[in-house]
């Protein structure tokens, strides 16, 4: 199990992007959260199978690539703290 926190910059607030990026995790095993900082990025911590993870990840990416401007992409060590993957584990914060 990996952890991803993938910071997005861009027009990524006010088009839709938290919700593609849960409907998105609907088709992968994993879990965590998306939400919209004050400063007008978009965070994704997630987690799951490395090869999940990296599906989940290109797949938003390529998704969404037209409002992203800039990614940061953070590797840390599974917490577990979202429960098991699946489709009702990722979730849509503020």
């Amino acid at each position: 199990m990996v952890r991803r926190t993938i910071y997005f910059s861009g027009r990524v607030q006010g088009v839709g992007f938290r919700y593609n990026t849960a409907r998105i995790a609907i088709g992968y095993e994993v879990s965590g959260f998306v939400e919209n900082f004050a400063d007008g990025r978009v965070q994704v911590i997630v987690e799951g199978s490395g090869q999940q993870v990296d599906a989940f990840t290109c797949h938003l990416c390529d998704h969404m690539s037209q409002y992203i401007s800039q990614r940061q992409l953070l590797h840390h060590p599974a917490t577990g703290e979202f429960g098991d993957p699946g489709p009702q584990a990722f979730t849509i914060r503020r």
